[in-house]
């Protein structure tokens, strides 16, 4: 199976002086990704996790949604001219009567590690519909029940640093992008990284899901990088309310979160933010608009 780190030799230069080291890089292998048997999608991805990046990915394509509705995922065999496993394909198995997506090549999709939309035939593709309602944070409608989600910017703020102290991989290659998990009281639950941040949510969301815990209505999830439409919109179909990045959304991202209820956060450095949607979410001690 494909590691997640690999050794390369560099030539450094630094104040003039030149030498040779090995360097620790990121590793980055594509992942093929079939329905009963079907190819479906490929994705460039770092080795690991992949039941779950599987799992996820078919979550925000709206196949999936409980944990009984997964058969079982495997790794193909017999992927290569010469019948070797490359640990590089996966087969996802649905449960009897959970309704097979019409795959066709009009359907089928490539997502680079930098952006996972790559390939899709329109943008209408991904709009797929969401089996939990966010809810305007009015009627207890968050992720289908309950009381609605409230989180202290103070505790926002404090999120990028506790997703960077967990970064185990990042710490030895400087090249992963990762998601986080997290309470309303700053509380990591799960993290993940990637060389794509959009895998790094689908692994967290696919795990997720093989453990029955969706939808994810009482979670906040924390991306390192930007926001883009494909991640808000991976955070709707997990039913999760709030999502924070470091940098910018996407203006697609913030229609989103205005159409869906989501509460999304960007540019979150320090004790600054800015919130694009969902301000009801935040416990904002000054009226938006007041002096």
């Amino acid at each position: 199976m494909g590691r997640v780190t690999e050794r390369r030799r560099v030539i450094r230069i630094r104040d003039g002086a030149v030498s040779t080291r090995p360097d620790t890089l990121v590793t980055e292998e594509p992942l093929e990704i079939r329905l009963n048997g079907k190819p479906l999608a490929i994705t460039m991805r770092t080795p690991g996790d992949d039941f779950a990046l599987a799992a996820g990915f078919l979550v925000s394509e709206g196949v999936l949604g409980r944990a009984d509705e997964l058969a079982n995922i495997v790794y193909c065999a017999g992927a290569t001219e010469d019948g070797s496993n490359t640990y590089n394909v996966v087969d996802v198995k649905l449960a009897p009567g959970v309704p097979v997506p019409d795959i066709t090549l009009e359907r089928n999709v490539y997502t680079t590690s930098s952006c996972g939309l790559c390939g899709k035939a329109s943008l209408d593709a991904v709009r797929t519909t969401a089996r939990w309602r966010l809810g305007d944070g009015e009627d207890g409608a968050d992720g289908g029940g309950g009381s609605p989600l409230r989180i202290e910017p103070e505790t926002l703020s404090m999120l990028p640093d506790r997703l960077r102290a967990a970064q185990r991989v990042f710490d030895r290659t400087g090249g992963l992008h990762a998601a986080g998990l997290f309470t309303p009281d700053g509380e990591l639950l799960d993290l993940r990284e990637d060389v794509g941040r959009h895998n790094a949510v689908d692994k967290l969301v696919g795990r997720a899901l093989q453990q029955g815990l969706l939808p994810l209505s009482g979670s906040v999830l924390m991306v390192s990088g930007r926001a883009s439409f494909e991640l808000a919109q991976k955070a709707v179909m997990a039913g999760i309310p709030v999502l924070a990045a470091v940098s910018a959304p996407s203006s697609l991202a913030v229609d989103l979160a205005a159409e869906t209820g989501l509460t999304l956060v960007g540019f979150l450095r320090g004790t600054s933010m800015n919130v694009y949607a969902g301000e009801h979410r935040l416990a904002l001690r000054t009226a938006v608009g007041g002096a």
